[in-house]
């Protein structure tokens, strides 16, 4: 499993409540996989990101895991995507947001990025 097989970038590493965060997920694994989980966590907190936008198109996804089928990855191996949160943090608050690639129900790659929702 190489470090490298899936990277997830942002277009910045803090937000505040309720603006846009853009995100691109670059799958480079060379085997097989069935989806590519996106998992994100707010730390401290049971509130979530929604997802607003899954390549180009608009969705309306609120829960803090989302699933991306094999077939509906566009050419090139790039997913873009983007969150919007409610929270509004007393100070600042963590945010982890991990990818995982899935080969028959199993974890074969994964990555995670470090953000801040501030006040």
């Amino acid at each position: 499993m190489g470090k490298t097989d899936i990277i997830v970038t942002f277009d910045k590493d803090q937000v505040k409540s309720k603006e846009e965060l853009n995100g691109v997920i670059k799958i480079k694994y060379p085997g097989r996989f069935d989806s590519i989980v996106i998992n994100s966590q707010i730390e401290n907190t049971s509130d979530t990101f929604s997802f607003t936008k899954l390549n180009g198109k608009k969705i309306i996804y609120s829960y803090a895991r989302m699933p991306i089928l094999r077939q509906d990855i566009k050419e090139g191996n790039e997913i873009e995507f983007t969150v919007i949160t409610e929270h509004i943090p007393q100070e600042i608050s963590n945010v982890k947001f991990r990818v995982s690639i899935i080969q028959e129900h199993k974890e074969v790659a994964d990555d995670v990025a470090f953000l801040k929702i501030v006040p």
